[in-house]
Order: structure tokens, then C-alpha cells, then sequence
């Protein structure tokens, strides 16, 4: 399964990712109209028994992590994008990622992505360089 954290910029990418299998995904503040009409800005998915929340703007980075745990209560983990800065960290008992980006870095020092393996409840994250 792909989770993408919205900035498809046009549905000709995000019907190409949904060939490749299942996809749950938000809208982001660079994608056309189109996509902004047809993605969620915030969703739940479930995966196996775990619920992750996916936003992609999270807000300053001053109270992120409280921010993000308010939004999604019932979640495991919060998967979040915009600030293309990879991110894997705990809060009590949620996980917060950003994948960062395997396409535009921009102040990042590499291209990343994020592998995340599902058992049950547990979520074991694996930050990807992608250089």
C-alpha cells in the first residue's frame, strides 16, 4: 500500500501511483484543483489493525506533535508532508512521520522515503536515502 502525503501537482501522477496498488492519500497545497476536489485534506486509513492518520500540511513546528495528536486521537501513527523534512519520531504512544521526498528535497540533505512494515498494532518505520 502507498501512503502519499499530498503534492501529487496533477491526477496524471496520482493515477499513475494508483496503478502500481492500493493508495490512501490527502491533497496538498501545490495540487490542481482537481485533486484538491477529489482527495480528503485529512484522512484515516486502516492498515492491518493500525490506524494512521495522513495530513499534509501539519501546521509551525512549534507544538507539532500536539497538534498532530489532537487531530488524530485514535491513531497509531501521522503521516504528514509539505515540509519536504524527513521525520520519525515517537510521542507517548504515536509515531510521527514525514517520508520527506523522493523528488524534490529541497532543504533536506538527500531524497527520502519511508517504509513502514504493519503487524497487528505495531509499526517498525525504515527511513529510505534515496541518493
Amino acid at each position: 500500500m502507498i501512503l502519499h502525503a499530498g503534492d501529487f501537482v496533477e491526477a496524471g501522477v496520482l493515477a499513475e501511483l494508483s496503478a502500481l496498488g492500493p493508495l490512501e492519500a490527502v491533497s496538498g497545497n501545490m495540487d490542481d484543483d482537481e485533486l484538491k476536489q477529489l482527495l480528503p485534506r485529512r484522512r484515516v486509513v486502516q492498515v492491518g489493525e493500525a490506524r494512521i492518520g495522513m495530513t499534509h500540511e501539519p501546521g509551525q513546528s512549534q507544538g507539532r506533535a500536539q497538534r498532530l495528536a489532537g487531530w488524530f486521537e485514535d491513531c497509531d501513527a501521522v503521516v504528514y508532508g509539505h515540509t519536504h523534512q524527513p521525520e520519525v519520531t515517537r510521542r507517548d504512544d504515536l509515531w510521527i512521520f514525514n517520508p520527506g521526498s523522493p523528488t524534490e528535497r529541497r532543504r533536506a540533505p538527500t531524497h527520502t522515503m519511508l517504509l513502514l512494515e504493519v503487524a497487528g498494532r505495531t509499526i517498525v518505520p525504515k527511513l529510505v536515502d534515496l541518493t
